[in-house]
């Protein structure tokens, strides 16, 4: 039961949607606390956050079902949330520093969301993790075991009950088939502000074509490697004082701010899919 829940919509644009929507959530008790509506002019469809707060407790599978009528006489594809911090389940490899700020966001209150464990590739990251007072699991992956590795970790994403399965430098190339299983709720951090310098080395990369921006890229996991949905983007302005080892430094500020906010981002409901890329509500 609940007293505060966030409605989330998206649907081909036409008269009346808005009106149809208030009118329900209005019947039912609510009142609207927050709302933000994007049209979009070239793909003609609409897009729609609202936080909504009751009076009296509401179960959400009963206002959902409720609104089944209003949701097909539109095209619309909707979800209620309930006004929580949203689970999250790590996934690292070696390198520590979204893990760490994520972390601190997490002890802070600021992410809006709770960590309930990280999964690892390699054990170097453990320490960190259990001196948060976080389950650690360690998933060895090779080409042998991967399709194992991956069937593991889907069982652990169903045990910690996670809503959202972060890659924090996780450093392992997920299959099609688990792309799919976690479509849109895995959210990717890419060490350049895309597209560019994919691959190895990238800041030696950017070093030698002698870049003036360093950036990272916050993005929904697909099938396609690197080219999800973009959430967030951080870049950095450097100059040429700046060798490979000083670019890897400020590149890693930029993982982490680009991470953290997107992170934050879908935990409040404020991302939606639009097509290959994303409405993102202040």
């Amino acid at each position: 039961m609940t007293r505060s829940f966030t409605l989330t919509l998206d649907c081909p644009n036409r008269t009346g949607i808005v009106h149809a929507v208030s009118a329900y959530l209005v019947e039912h008790g609510g009142n609207i606390e927050e709302y933000q509506q994007f049209d979009d002019p070239v793909r003609k469809r609409l897009f729609l956050r609202t936080k909504v707060t009751t009076d009296a407790e509401v179960e959400l599978g009963e206002l959902s079902r409720g609104f089944e009528p209003v949701a097909a006489d539109f095209a619309m594809s909707y979800a209620f949330h309930p006004d929580r911090n949203a689970r999250v389940l790590v996934m690292v490899s070696k390198q520590g520093h979204c893990l760490n700020d994520l972390i601190f966001r997490w002890r802070a209150g600021s992410l809006g969301a709770d960590i309930v464990a990280v999964v690892s590739n390699h054990d170097d990251l453990r320490p960190m993790a259990e001196a948060a007072g976080l389950p650690f699991l360690h998933i060895p992956v090779t080409p042998e075991t991967k399709p194992q590795a991956e069937a593991r970790l889907l069982e652990v994403v169903e045990e910690y009950e996670a809503e959202l399965v972060v890659l924090a430098r996780y450093m392992q190339v997920l299959s099609d088939q688990l792309c799919k299983a976690l479509h849109g709720r895995a959210i990717n951090i890419h060490h350049s502000f895309l597209p560019g310098f994919k691959g190895a080395k990238p800041y030696h990369q950017a070093y030698d074509r002698g870049v003036k921006l360093v950036g990272a890229t916050a993005h929904y996991v697909t099938p396609d490697l690197d080219e999800g949905p973009i959430i967030e983007q951080e870049v950095i302005r450097i100059d040429h004082t700046y060798d490979p080892r000083a670019l890897q430094t400020v590149g890693r500020d930029a993982e982490a701010l680009a991470l953290s906010r997107a992170v934050r981002w879908h935990c409040e409901r404020r991302v939606l899919l639009n097509g290959n890329s994303t409405v993102v509500f202040p």
